[in-house]
């Protein structure tokens, strides 16, 4: 679903956490094709995009080649079709959908389950 940006006034950003949603911000605070770094309650962090349709994305910020956590503000775009986040650190890119590293294919990072609500 593509949600107009005059529509996302009230609605927030969720992710899927064991049985419960978790609520990471306003959706009219995230910016298509920038990521936003989530704090989780059990001390990892999430990061979560948006992009030009208004679809959403969450994958782990940590970057499994280096530790830092850092994707949320890697670069986005696509390859054959599939939603990516590059590093920026050591550029690999990742999957937004699921998680594998597209430079390497035994790497990859968690997805969560994202809405708008």
């Amino acid at each position: 679903m593509t949600l107009a940006l005059e529509t996302t006034t009230g609605l927030t950003v969720q992710l899927r956490l064991s049985d419960d949603w978790f609520e990471v911000c306003g959706l009219d605070r995230m910016i298509p094709g920038r990521g936003v770094a989530a704090l989780l309650p059990d001390g990892r962090q999430a990061a979560v995009f948006t992009d030009r349709a208004g679809r959403l994305y969450a994958i782990d910020n940590r970057d499994p080649f280096t530790g830092a956590a850092v994707l949320s503000r890697g670069l986005t775009g696509t390859h054959r079709g599939r939603p990516f986040v590059a590093s920026p650190l050591l550029k690999q890119r990742f999957d937004l959908e699921t998680g594998r590293c597209l430079d390497d294919d035994t790497v990859h990072v968690e997805t969560y389950e994202v809405k708008a609500a």
